[in-house]
C-alpha cells in the first residue's frame, strides 16, 4: 500500500496537476473583511486529503478529505468572496465549496495562472475520485488510516501502530490477537510490517467470506464464472432480464484478468468489482433518466421543494447565504422560497423575519439562482416569493428579476388566449422552445385575476391593495376565523411584481367547496404542516381532487426553529404537489425527500399515479378501497453484510454495533419497520485463515430476511438505514439509502 501504487491505481502517476497539489503553496485566505490571512495548502501523499496549516494553539494542522467537496469554482462566485474582495482580484479568487453546512473555503492565489492551477488540479481529483471503483476508494481510505497510524511516517507500521491503525477503520482487537495478527502478516520478521507485508494485512481485512459464498456457488467452470453461469446468477439472484450478450459486456468491462476475459470467464475478483458497481445498484437503471410522461400539466407532479431556502442552519439566528440556493438547486430542487423585506440603500434583502439571522441582497439570491438553476435539471424552477417589502422596494425586486432572469422569465400566459390548465414541464411550442423548460414561474400575490389580461377592455388597476398570503408561525387551529381576519394585513404590491405572477397565484384557503366555487386552477393555497395533515387524514379524497386541477404548496411549523422537518410523505398521498422541506437539515424525512425524487433524472418532478389525476377519483390512501391502486405486492429482503463501517463517535475506544433497518413509507396500510440484531462492538469474521477466533472488525453480516406487504406500490419509498446501536441512548445515524418502490430491480408481484 504504497504512494506510488496509490497514483498508479488512480491513473494520475506523473500528472502535472496532481504534482502541483502534492508540492502545494500559499493561498490567502478569506474569512471577512478584516480577516485575510496566509495559509500553505497541499494535498496529502494518500492523493485523498488536503492539509494546511493553522495557527490555533492546540491546532498544529488540519485536515479535510476531497470526499467532502461538492465543487470547486473558479472567481468571485461566493457570497463571501463577492462581498469582501474587490472585483480586480476576480480572476486570482477561488472557493471550494463543501458538503453539508460546513461552511465554503474562499482563497486567493498569488496570481491568475495559479489559481487555475487549483481550480483545475482540484476538479480533476474530484472527477477522478468519482470514477474510481469501490475497490480503489476503498484501497484509498486503508491507506489514509494507514498513514495516520503511522506515526513517524517511515511507511512501515509497528505492532503499536497497528492497533491504533485498526481502531481507526472501526476494529477493536485485543493484545493476544493484535500480537498474533501482526506475527501473521510480519514474514520478514522485522519487528514491522512494510511493502507486500501490509498489502497481504490489506487483503485479509477486505476479505469478504460471503462473496466467496455466492461466487462459489455459480462458479462451476473450473472456478469461474462462464457467461451461461453469469446469467443465471442475474436472473435468480438479482432478478433481472439478462442475455449472454449481457454476461459478455460485464465480462469486458469489468474482469481484470485479461487471460480469464480472454477466455470469456469472469473471476472472483471481476464479480466483486462488478457487484460494487451502481450497474449491480438495486435501483432500477431504467430509472436513472428521466423516464416519465413530461407533458402533463405542471400540477399533475409531486416537485421538490425547498422551505426557508436561504437558510444554511436554524430559523433563529444561523446565517444566511446565497449558498444555500446553491446547494438546493444541485440537489434538483424546483421550488425555492424567498422571504423578502425592505433593505438599506434601497436594496430588498432576504432573511427569516423579526429573527436574528443573517440578510443577503435580493439581487445576489436571483444572481445565484440564475447560474444554477438548470446545471442538474432543465424543469422550471419555482421562485416563491414571501413579499414583506414596500411598494417601492417590490419594484426593485421586479427589475432585479426581469434585467437578470431575461427572457428565462415566465411573464405572460403561454398560447393565444386565456389557459384552461398548467402547461408542461417539456412539451415543445417550436422547434427550438419548451413550454416551461428552463423556464421561471413566480409564486406570489397578484392585484387582479389573470383573466383580466384577456378583457376586452383592459384598464389599469389604481387599487393597489390586496390580503397579504403569508406563512404564518400561528399553529392554533382553533382560533375563531374572525380572529383570524383580524389578524390579516393589507399589503401594497407593486404593479410590476403583480404582473409577473402568473401560474402561481397566492390566494387563502376556505375550503374545498369555495375552491371549486371560486378559485381559478392557477390560484393555489400554502398550508401550514398541521393543517395539511389533519386535511389529509380526515378529508384525503377531497385534497386529492382538489389537487388534480390546482397547486397545493404545504410549509413546516413556525415552531420548528431548529429547521427540523415534517414526514412528507402523508401530503404526498393526498396529492399535493409543493411539499417544502428544510433541505439544510440533514434528517430521516430529507432522506425520503431525495429519496422520492432520486428518480426520473433527478430533475425535481416526478408524475403523480393516473389515479391522482383523475377528477372523479376514489381513491383515499386512509380508508384504501378498492380500485387500480390496489397492486398488492411483497417485498422480500436479506440482509446480508455491510462493508467498511465508519465510526460514528469521535472517542477513540468507539466501536460501531450496527443494525439495519429497513424501512417502508407510503399510505398507512404500508406504513412498516423491521430491523436485524444489532451486531455486538461489531464482530464479524475477517479471516479465513484463524476461522476459530472472532474478532471486532468493520465488516459485519447478518443475513437476516424480512418481508414486506405493498398494497400501493407507486406510492410506496423503501428505506434502508444503518444505526450504532445504544442501549442507553438514541441509535447513532451511519448511513442510509432511500428509492421509490418500484424503482426497485427486485419485485415480486401477487396477483
Amino acid at each position: 500500500m504504497e504512494t506510488n501504487g496509490i497514483k498508479r491505481k488512480s491513473g494520475l502517476e506523473g500528472n502535472p496537476d496532481l504534482q502541483f497539489l502534492l508540492k502545494g503553496g500559499d493561498l490567502l485566505k478569506v474569512r471577512s473583511a478584516s480577516w485575510k490571512k496566509t495559509r500553505y495548502y497541499k494535498l496529502q501523499e494518500d492523493c485523498k486529503t488536503m492539509w494546511h496549516e493553522s495557527k490555533k494553539t492546540f491546532k498544529s494542522d488540519q485536515t479535510f478529505s476531497l470526499d467532502d467537496i461538492s465543487a470547486v469554482r473558479m472567481g468571485r462566485q461566493s457570497e463571501g468572496l463577492r462581498k469582501y474582495t474587490e472585483e480586480q482580484v476576480e480572476g486570482r479568487c477561488f472557493s471550494i465549496m463543501f458538503k453539508g453546512r460546513r461552511k465554503n473555503l474562499d482563497l486567493i492565489a498569488s496570481s491568475e495562472e495559479e489559481a487555475k492551477q487549483w481550480v483545475s488540479g482540484l476538479e480533476k481529483m474530484l472527477s477522478n475520485m468519482n470514477n474510481l471503483s469501490l475497490q480503489q476508494k476503498t484501497e484509498h481510505w486503508i491507506f489514509s488510516c494507514l498513514r495516520k497510524a503511522d506515526k513517524n511516517k517511515d511507511y512501515k507500521l509497528t505492532q503499536s501502530e497497528l492497533k491504533d491503525f485498526l481502531r481507526l477503520i472501526n476494529i477493536e482487537v485485543d493484545d493476544n490477537y493484535a500480537e498474533m495478527l501482526f506475527e501473521k502478516c510480519d514474514n520478514s520478521k522485522s519487528g514491522y510490517l512494510s511493502g507486500e507485508e501490509i498489502q497481504l494485512f490489506y487483503d485479509l481485512l477486505t476479505h469478504r467470506e460471503e462473496i466467496d459464498v455466492i461466487y462459489g456457488e455459480y462458479a462451476k467452470t473450473t472456478g469461474f464464472m462462464s457467461p451461461e453461469n453469469l446469467v443465471e446468477f442475474l436472473m435468480k439472484e438479482q432478478r433481472e432480464k439478462a442475455s449472454l450478450d449481457d454476461a459478455h459486456k460485464i465480462i469486458e468491462t469489468y474482469e481484470p484478468d485479461e487471460n480469464a476475459k480472454a477466455k470469456k470467464l469472469l473471476s472472483k475478483d471481476g464479480f466483486l468489482i462488478y457487484m460494487h458497481h451502481p450497474e449491480a445498484m438495486v435501483l432500477n437503471s431504467d430509472h436513472k433518466d428521466v423516464y416519465q410522461d413530461m407533458s402533463q400539466p405542471l400540477n399533475h407532479y409531486f416537485i421538490s421543494s425547498s422551505h426557508n431556502t436561504y437558510l444554511m442552519e436554524d430559523q433563529l439566528k444561523g446565517p444566511s447565504s446565497t449558498e444555500a440556493y446553491v446547494r438546493a438547486l444541485l440537489k434538483g430542487c424546483r421550488c425555492v422560497e424567498l422571504d423578502c423585506w425592505d433593505g438599506s440603500d434601497d436594496e430588498p434583502v432576504i432573511y427569516h423575519g423579526y429573527t436574528l439571522t443573517s440578510k443577503i441582497l435580493f439581487k445576489d439570491a436571483i444572481e445565484a439562482i440564475k447560474e444554477y438553476a438548470f446545471k442538474t435539471s432543465d424543469y422550471p424552477v419555482i421562485l416563491s416569493l414571501e413579499n414583506h417589502c414596500s411598494v417601492e422596494q417590490q419594484e426593485v425586486m421586479a427589475h432585479h428579476l426581469s434585467t437578470i432572469l431575461g427572457s428565462a422569465l415566465l411573464t405572460s400566459p403561454l398560447g393565444d388566449g386565456m389557459p384552461t390548465h398548467f402547461p408542461s414541464p417539456e412539451v415543445r411550442i417550436s422547434s427550438f422552445h419548451w413550454e416551461l423548460k428552463g423556464r421561471f414561474l413566480i409564486k406570489g400575490n397578484r392585484l387582479n385575476k389573470l383573466e383580466a389580461i384577456f378583457a376586452a377592455e383592459a384598464t389599469a388597476d389604481d387599487d393597489l391593495d390586496v390580503m397579504e398570503e403569508e406563512e404564518s408561525n400561528d399553529e392554533d387551529e382553533d382560533e375563531q376565523e374572525e380572529e383570524k381576519a383580524k389578524k390579516k394585513k393589507k399589503l401594497k404590491l407593486a404593479k410590476e411584481l403583480s404582473d409577473m405572477v402568473i401560474y402561481c397565484k397566492s390566494v387563502h384557503f376556505n375550503g374545498f367547496e369555495d375552491a371549486v366555487e371560486n378559485l381559478s386552477f392557477y390560484e393555489m393555497s400554502s398550508f401550514k404542516e398541521k393543517k395539511a395533515l389533519t386535511l389529509a387524514e380526515e378529508s384525503a379524497n377531497a385534497y386529492i381532487r382538489h389537487n388534480v386541477d390546482k397547486l397545493s404548496r404545504i410549509y413546516p411549523a413556525g415552531t420548528r426553529t431548529d429547521s427540523s422537518n415534517y414526514n412528507p410523505v402523508p401530503l404526498w398521498n393526498a396529492g399535493c404537489q409543493i411539499v417544502a422541506l428544510n433541505f439544510q437539515t440533514t434528517c430521516t424525512e430529507m432522506d425520503i425527500n431525495q429519496g422520492r425524487f432520486l428518480i426520473n433524472g433527478k430533475s425535481g418532478y416526478i408524475l403523480k399515479p393516473a389515479y391522482m389525476r383523475d377528477i372523479a377519483t376514489e381513491f383515499d390512501p386512509v380508508t384504501l378501497t378498492r380500485g387500480d391502486w390496489l397492486k398488492h405486492k411483497t417485498l422480500h429482503v436479506m440482509v446480508i453484510s455491510a462493508q467498511q463501517l465508519p465510526k460514528v463517535s469521535k472517542k477513540k475506544s468507539s466501536i460501531v454495533d450496527p443494525l439495519v433497518k429497513v424501512q417502508v413509507y407510503g399510505v398507512p396500510a404500508d406504513v412498516a419497520e423491521k430491523e436485524t440484531n444489532a451486531v455486538e462492538n461489531n464482530v464479524a469474521m475477517l479471516f479465513d485463515i484463524i476461522q476459530q477466533f472472532k474478532v471486532k472488525g468493520f465488516n459485519p453480516t447478518w443475513n437476516e430476511n424480512f418481508q414486506f406487504d405493498v398494497y400501493v406500490p407507486e406510492l410506496a419509498v423503501v428505506r434502508l438505514a444503518i444505526e450504532d446501536y445504544d442501549s442507553i441512548s438514541d441509535n447513532e445515524f451511519v448511513g442510509q439509502y432511500t428509492l421509490p418502490f418500484n424503482s426497485l430491480k427486485m419485485v415480486i408481484v401477487h396477483d
